[in-house]
């Protein structure tokens, strides 16, 4: 992987490469919105994955080029997607019920932030004018067997993402097993935030420094 000369860390493509190495071959997925989308387009060749959308798809595709696709088959987040052969559409319902009945391995999702223990906030601020409804990441996080949070280390104001507890309204509690940042992996363990691996050109202290919860270095 390597990184741009002004940065140090992942950038955000960089951030999906690494998080798609931990995923193993055969799973069954669900992508969130924005960086975790990124993930499909890094999955090591050899590895096959079943990616779940909640909109009723199991078996998506990449999103085709511009002009090359059906307007009718998007993921949740309204991106435009295509279907591998074998894939099956199904209800809302269905879809939901495959989430709650705990048939996802995997979710990848974002965050607004994350308590040192597992706790996600990654629907609302909290504000008047913020998002009005959770959509399915509360059903997500609750019914899926494992959570991946990928994110920018801190806010654009670099106010820490990970802290000792969430002032945000929770998506769920004490859900998220491992977070991806620019900066390192992370492993939310019983004893807290706890190094996995850096990023390249950072220093431990570089990522202490930036957390808002104790953060212990890698074994």
């Amino acid at each position: 992987m390597t990184t741009e000369a002004s940065t140090i860390g992942w950038t955000r493509d960089e951030m999906a490469q690494r998080l798609a190495l931990d995923i193993a071959n055969g799973l069954y997925v669900n992508l969130g919105i924005g960086i975790p989308e990124l993930v499909a387009k890094h999955v090591p060749e050899g590895r096959t994955l079943i990616y779940h959308t909640e909109n009723g798809l199991l078996g998506m595709g990449p999103s085709p080029r511009d002009g090359d696709g059906d307007p009718e088959l998007i993921n949740a987040g309204k991106r435009q997607v295509s279907a591998n052969p074998g894939a099956a559409y199904f209800h809302h319902a269905d879809s939901f019920s495959m989430i709650r009945g705990g048939h996802l391995d995997l979710s990848v999702l974002g965050a607004l932030q994350v308590a040192q223990n597992g706790d996600l906030a990654n629907w609302s601020t909290g504000e008047p004018d913020a998002i009005p409804a959770v959509g399915g990441a509360m059903d997500l996080v609750a019914g899926v067997k494992m959570v991946y949070v990928i994110t920018q280390h801190t806010t654009k104001t670099g106010e820490p993402k990970l802290v000792e507890s969430c002032t945000y309204p929770l998506t769920g509690r004490g859900v998220v097993d491992r977070i991806y940042t620019d900066l390192a992996v992370i492993d939310v363990t019983p004893d807290g935030f706890q190094v996995v691996e850096l990023g390249p050109g950072v220093e431990f202290e570089t990522v202490k420094a930036q957390t808002g919860a104790p953060l212990r270095p890698a074994p």
